[in-house]
């Protein structure tokens, strides 16, 4: 089973590493495909890699990446509880917002990834995330810190970490909003109850 998982999720890697859907692969030093556990209960997705995530080829290791990680561990989580990655899987030039038709292109490698790392919850983290699931542009305040239920799947969208370093104001609706994932995954029974920052 071990080895039937693995090849899969190796065959899902070579997919995004020669993946020709849209011409960002052209531009990159790395396709940035997760960090954390392959298969986790709880899924972070955000927009696409910046500078560094490019440079290293992980999600979220920047300074919004140090912020949400700060973020998950002051929750408790350990990296076996969660799996990080993005809507697209390679760095648009200058750091811009991934375009509708490269969001679609690198949906297929979502899909599969979805797949096989098989979460119950997942947090989108800023509007491109949540268009690269639902489709449509999100106006944030409507649809920030609350769960859809969708296929049995528990879909709750957040700011993205960049919009808070921006907005200072803003790290306290994504702390309160991860305590309500944290919140879930305990209701659901695939975490243990949370202690406290303190505990």
């Amino acid at each position: 089973m071990a080895e039937d998982f693995n090849s899969r999720w190796e065959e899902f890697e070579n997919m995004c590493l020669n993946c020709t859907g849209c011409s960002l692969r052209e531009t990159v030093t790395n396709t940035v495909i997760y960090r954390g556990s392959r298969r986790a209960p709880l899924m972070i997705v955000g927009e696409a890699p910046g500078a560094e995530e490019d440079k290293e080829g992980k999600p979220f290791v920047g300074r919004s990446g140090k912020l949400l990680q700060n973020l998950i561990e002051s929750y408790g989580f350990k990296p076996s509880d969660y799996h990080i990655c993005n809507i697209c899987k390679c760095r648009p030039p200058e750091n811009r917002r991934p375009t509708p038709e490269e969001i679609k292109a690198c949906k297929k490698n979502l899909a599969v990834q979805f797949g096989l790392v098989r979460p119950k919850v997942i947090l989108l983290c800023g509007s491109t995330a949540y268009e690269g699931f639902f489709g449509e542009k999100p106006v944030m305040r409507d649809v920030r810190g609350q769960f859809i239920e969708k296929n049995g799947y528990f879909i709750m969208t957040t700011y993205h970490p960049a919009f808070a370093l921006r907005n200072p104001a803003n790290k306290l609706p994504i702390f309160e909003d991860m305590g309500k994932v944290r919140d879930k995954l305990t209701e659901l029974g695939l975490m243990e109850p949370w202690k406290g920052i303190n505990a």
